[in-house]
């Protein structure tokens, strides 16, 4: 026999081996789950034993079994009879608590087909995918599935935009405008977003909106909202482009947050008016702004930027004199937090998935289908957020301690002292 034969029949053995044991498997899950409900059924007729009608008898009994059904688990299909409760008294139901009526899928199953389809297999494709994890036999794995859960997606986001926010403490914002194509649309819809950060380091989501491009009026209603809906602090910080009408909405609803301008924004926007060959020196330039350890030295190399291209390119100096006000803000709150607040990246790295995902789908069908999907796949994202670095400072910031170049300024003045 030659040595592939061999390992053709090795790699059968293990196949067999491992059908064998997702088999025994399978049939002690059953087994566990047909126990577990049996003796549910026994303590709940036994809790009402003592329950009897104008004749003796007793109220609630056993009646039979219900039709033997599939439930369809993590390793695949579990058969399941289920026993029937007569229960007699009045405004009172048997409901089993192990097996709801009409459950065909456990929740970790309902879990992974919006897991599946929000990282990328089309609504088509899922009865293979499916397949090739759960079994060929298994039931429900219809592309249908996911249409119903698309439309249950909807409820979700429209109940999560009527949530309370009164309890609700932001430190800092990243606000972002991110445009999507729609198929039924003409318009591609603009998706106003708001993350923000609690006072405990933890990042989430604060607000997605459909809006009318980035406009001031569109970004009014977003915030208006959040505040009726009882949001009271104003955060600290609030990280975003220079070319979002949200400014001028911010200055409204909250005139105390402070700005910061984007520096990923604000340096390809400087690069734009540059020549190719000039770009990669400039950029390191920009580098040197806002990698200083200090204001002073980021407000040298501005200058210094200024000086070597004011003359031959005064529109990218002119970007960048603009902005300069807002460009430096992070140096008065914790280094730790510098590298957060430099840039809106936490919006941009999520929605970088979120767009994978649209181009699979080749754009979604409507504006509320839109806004649907992009929110369930940023609260999944959400998931895998990272707390801010030097959390523990936070704080300190909402107590209102001033920092100078990152470092709390009560703290230098006893060093002096």
């Amino acid at each position: 026999m030659s040595e592939e034969n061999i390992v053709d029949l090795k790699r059968q053995a293990q196949v067999v081996n491992r059908d064998c044991l997702e088999e025994l498997l399978a049939e002690g899950a059953r087994k566990l789950l047909q126990q577990a409900i049996e003796n549910e059924v026994a303590e709940y007729i036994e809790g009402h034993s003592g329950e009897r009608d104008c004749r003796g008898h007793q109220l609630v009994v056993r009646n039979g079994r219900l039709p033997e059904r599939d439930i369809l688990t993590g390793m695949g299909p579990v058969k399941v009879s289920q026993p029937r409760v007569n229960d007699r008294r009045p405004e009172a139901k048997f409901t089993s608590n192990i097996l709801p009526p009409y459950l065909r899928r456990t929740r970790s199953i309902d879990a992974l087909i919006p897991a599946l389809y929000l990282r990328g297999i089309s609504t088509g494709d899922f009865t293979e995918a499916l397949s090739e994890i759960l079994g060929a036999n298994a039931p429900g794995l219809s592309a249908t599935n996911v249409v119903r859960l698309k439309e249950g997606w909807q409820k979700d986001f429209e109940a999560w935009q009527r949530r309370e926010l009164s309890a609700k403490r932001y430190v800092y914002w990243w606000a972002d405008a991110i445009y999507f194509n729609v198929r039924l649309s003409e318009e591609r819809p603009c998706i106003l977003v708001i993350m923000g950060s609690l006072a405990n380091g933890t990042k989430e989501l604060v607000a997605v909106v459909d809006g009318q491009r980035e406009s001031k009026l569109s970004w009014a209603a977003l915030l208006s909202d959040l505040k009726r809906r009882g949001l009271k602090e104003a955060p600290e910080v609030a990280v975003g482009d220079g070319a979002l009408g949200f400014w001028a909405a911010l200055h409204e609803e909250f005139p105390r947050t402070r700005e910061q301008r984007c520096w990923v924004h604000k340096t390809a926007n400087i690069l734009d008016k540059l020549p190719k060959s000039l770009q990669p020196q400039a950029k390191s330039h920009i580098h040197e702004m806002y990698l200083s350890p200090g204001r002073a030295k980021a407000i040298e190399a501005y200058e210094e930027f200024l000086r070597l291209y004011g003359a031959k390119y005064p529109k990218a100096c002119e970007c960048l004199r603009k902005d300069k006000d807002v460009l430096f803000t992070f140096y008065d709150f914790p280094a730790e937090h510098w590298g957060h607040l430099r840039t809106t990246n936490p919006i941009e790295s999520t929605f970088a998935g979120v767009r994978h995902r649209t181009r699979q789908t080749k754009g979604c069908g409507s504006r509320l289908a839109t806004l649907s999907m992009v929110f369930q796949l940023v609260r999944v994202a959400e998931k895998h957020w990272r707390r801010l670095n030097g959390r523990q400072q936070l704080a300190q910031v909402v107590a209102g301690v001033k920092f100078i170049d990152g470092v709390d300024s009560t703290s230098n003045q006893k060093q002096v002292a």
